[in-house]
C-alpha cells in the first residue's frame, strides 16, 4: 500500500534577489525553528537540518531514523542530501539539489541554498505542532553541540507514561534556577561573540588585498630606483634617498635593537 503525501508548494528565486536575509538572520531562523546551535552557514553542509525541516512540514516524507544528525564526514553529508532529494521527489518539489557543491562546505553555495529553502519553508509550513529536539531524540546540532541528551533519548512521542518514581527522580536531577540562568547567559555571550567574530572576519580579505596593493606599489618604486641608478649615475643619490624612505621603518627597528 503506497502512502499519499501532501504536495509541496514550489518556490522559485534567484541569488540576485534584494530581499534575501543576511547570514545572521538565516542562522537565527534555523536555530529557533529546530532548536539548534549553528554558528556558521557552512555547517548546513551536513544536510541534517534540511531533512528535519522536511519531517516538520511533510510527516513521513523522510525516514528520520536514517538522518545523520551528527554527520562529520562527507559521505554522511551525501547520505543526508540523498534522503532530502528523495523526500523532495515524494512531495513533488521541482528543485534539484546541488549536492556536490553543498557537501564541500563552501559559504556561498550553502547560503544561496539556505535562502531558497527558507522561502520554501515559509510557503509550506503552516504551524503544525512539532518538537524538533524530541523528534531527533535529543541530538544537539551545531558548532559546540553536546552529546545526545540521555533524558530525551529515552523518551519518544510513543513512549509509555512514566511512573511516579521516575517523575520524582527527574525532578531531583532538574538543574537549579541559578545554573539554568548561567547556562543561558553563557549561550547568549557565545552567540554574541560568534556574531562579532564573523563581522570582523569579513574585513580580513579586504585588508589583505589592500596590504598587497601598497606592497606592490613600493616594490615597483624600488625596482625603478635601482634601474635609474644604473642607467644614470647622476640619479644615484636621489634613488638612494627614496629607497631609504621605503625602508625607514626597518632602519628604525634595527637601531632600536
Amino acid at each position: 500500500m503506497s502512502l499519499k503525501f501532501q504536495m509541496a508548494v514550489n518556490v522559485y528565486s534567484t541569488n540576485v534577489s534584494s530581499d534575501n536575509p543576511s547570514r545572521y538572520d538565516m542562522l537565527t531562523w534555523v536555530n529557533q525553528m529546530l532548536q539548534t546551535q549553528f554558528s556558521k552557514v557552512e555547517e548546513m553542509c551536513t544536510g541534517a537540518a534540511y531533512c528535519q525541516f522536511m519531517d516538520m512540514m511533510f510527516p513521513n516524507s523522510i525516514p528520520v531514523r536514517r538522518i545523520k544528525f551528527h554527520a562529520n564526514l562527507e559521505h554522511e553529508h551525501l547520505q543526508n542530501f540523498k534522503l532530502l532529494q528523495a523526500s523532495f521527489n515524494k512531495v513533488s518539489v521541482d528543485k534539484v539539489i546541488p549536492i556536490d557543491r553543498l557537501i564541500k562546505g563552501r559559504f556561498q553555495d550553502n547560503l544561496e541554498f539556505l535562502q531558497w529553502f527558507r522561502k520554501f519553508v515559509e510557503a509550506n509550513y503552516h504551524g503544525r505542532p512539532y518538537d524538533p529536539l524530541m523528534a531527533r531524540n535529543g541530538v544537539a546540532m551545531g558548532l559546540g553541540s553536546g552529546p545526545i541528551s540521555p533524558k530525551l533519548q529515552k523518551q519518544s512521542p510513543s513512549s509509555t507514561p512514566r511512573s511516579d518514581t521516575s517523575e520524582k527522580s527527574s525532578k531531583s536531577t532538574k538543574p537549579a534556577p541559578e545554573e539554568t540562568q548561567v547556562n543561558v547567559e553563557n549561550e547568549e555571550q557565545y552567540l554574541a561573540l560568534s556574531k562579532e567574530f564573523q563581522y570582523y572576519a569579513e574585513f580580513i580579505p579586504e585588508m589583505v588585498k589592500e596590504r598587497d596593493f601598497y606592497f606592490n606599489k613600493l616594490r615597483n618604486i624600488k625596482n625603478l630606483c635601482q634601474k635609474c641608478k644604473v642607467a644614470d649615475p647622476s640619479l644615484r643619490l636621489f634613488s638612494d634617498k627614496i629607497i631609504k624612505i621605503i625602508y625607514a621603518d626597518k632602519d628604525v627597528n634595527r637601531n632600536t635593537h
